[in-house]
């Protein structure tokens, strides 16, 4: 008689060297602890399939043995959270009796041809050849999302594509803001593949949620197979960028705190020159004081900075990478008719310039 398989996976994945977060690892078997005229020795049958495609941890399977160790059996492991012991990374795997976590391949599989004719009409799947789609989709695996689950966290590996079947699918800020939502046909952790990163922010369900994802290998495969997908990432990327830049320019250009880190002084004083805004810049925790600019509708009528004003002033400080700043709408009366220290373009052009000649020179000195 088989012993019942149960499912751990993946919840929190900090720098795992082999496994991503929401694999999935089922076990079975008895392991049981037996003493004898002062010795121990153990019954063991415990089985325990790794994530398919994935290498078997030695480390891992020490953790998920010594568990069913202390219960027995592997079907009378209740609800819990266990942490690897680590290695270069580690991981925590949660463990749900009323989740039916076996994850029947056949099934799975048939769910995805069900919906093929639902699929080829998504953007990603009309750039490869209609002949072969089927057996592109085959790669593929389907998975169900709860309302408010962790699809991926910021700063996890990147390990899968994923394609929005039904349901929605929210962006997360680092206060766990929805920033932006996808939905049926939309795409998303493909970047973290491309550029070999981490993920870059958390996305969560934002409704009860149907995704396919498929794996870093078959990603790259079919990439380099279909030419037109390298497109159609190029001209996402583009679409995203310009959403994110917008989303920017918005932020600081109406609330207006943040850190020269975040954005360089250059890009700063051009969104607000492009935004045509009228106020007070302060740039604090800078090596040289306070810094502190007027502008008015975009354009920079006052600098004072180290001792210095005007031109000598917003050169100074866009050499500064570290400090924070705030930006406050409104200029005093008396500042309406004062004239422009110069066009903004133009002064920026050169302060750039100055910029280059300033590090090239101390280059040459080190």
């Amino acid at each position: 008689m088989g012993f019942p398989k149960i499912g751990f996976r993946i919840c929190e994945n900090r720098q795992c060297p082999l496994y991503s977060y929401n694999d999935t690892f089922f076990i079975s078997g008895i392991a049981i602890r037996m003493e004898s005229n002062g010795e121990q020795s153990f019954i063991n049958t415990t089985v325990i399939h790794s994530p398919p495609d994935k290498e078997h941890c030695k480390i891992l399977n020490g953790d998920l043995t010594r568990i069913i160790i202390e219960y027995e059996r592997a079907d009378q492991i209740p609800d819990c959270l266990i942490s690897c012991s680590g290695c270069t990374g580690s991981i925590r795997l949660e463990h749900h009796r009323s989740t039916e976590l076996d994850p029947a391949p056949e099934a799975g599989e048939r769910k995805i041809s069900s919906i093929l004719h639902l699929l080829s009409k998504f953007s990603f799947f009309r750039n490869i050849d209609q002949g072969a789609l089927e057996s592109v989709i085959q790669h593929f695996k389907l998975q169900e999302y709860s309302a408010k689950e962790i699809i991926l966290r910021k700063g996890d590996p990147g390990g899968n594509f994923y394609i929005v079947v039904n349901g929605r699918v929210d962006i997360l800020n680092d206060a766990g803001i929805a920033i932006t939502s996808l939905e049926r046909g939309e795409v998303f952790g493909e970047m973290s593949l491309i550029c070999e990163e981490n993920v870059g922010a958390t996305v969560q369900a934002g409704s009860d949620s149907t995704i396919i994802h498929l794996d870093h290998d078959h990603f790259t495969a079919i990439l380099k197979k279909y030419p037109a997908l390298q497109l159609y990432f190029t001209r996402l990327l583009a679409k995203r960028l310009s959403a994110a830049n917008r989303i920017r320019s918005d932020d600081y250009a109406s609330a207006m705190i943040g850190k020269l880190e975040e954005i360089p002084p250059d890009a700063l004083f051009q969104t607000l020159n492009a935004n045509h805004k009228t106020g007070i810049l302060t740039i604090t925790q800078l090596p040289r004081g306070t810094a502190r600019f007027s502008l008015r509708q975009g354009a920079l009528i006052k600098a004072i900075y180290g001792g210095r004003k005007g031109k000598s002033a917003f050169f100074a400080v866009l050499r500064e990478k570290q400090g924070r700043f705030k930006f406050t709408p409104g200029i005093p009366a008396e500042d309406f008719d004062v004239p422009e220290i110069g066009y903004f373009m133009k002064l920026l052009m050169e302060g750039l310039q100055r910029l280059d000649e300033h590090s090239s020179a101390k280059g040459q000195k080190g």
